[in-house]
């Protein structure tokens, strides 16, 4: 899931040097938090957060597979 979010990310913005995710598991879910550049921010966020439901969506329909809830922050 980590690599699918950088690769999201990567393609968004203008500094893709800049991305980062860190991944914390638990028994339960896995907890995704994407940093990118504060100029870059409105670009992963989107008009009204639809570009960030849109990463949370694809993210949620690749981990169906699994048993876990996947969580994505926006730092």
């Amino acid at each position: 899931m980590k690599e699918l979010v950088e690769v999201i990310a990567r393609a968004l913005v203008d500094n893709p040097e800049e991305v980062v995710v860190t991944e914390t598991e638990t028994d339960k879910s896995i907890d995704l938090e994407l940093h990118v550049a504060s100029s870059d921010m409105g670009k992963v966020i989107g008009k009204q957060g639809r570009i960030a439901k849109a990463i949370r969506s694809v993210v949620q329909a690749a981990s169906s597979k699994d048993s876990r809830k996947v969580n994505v922050d926006i730092v």
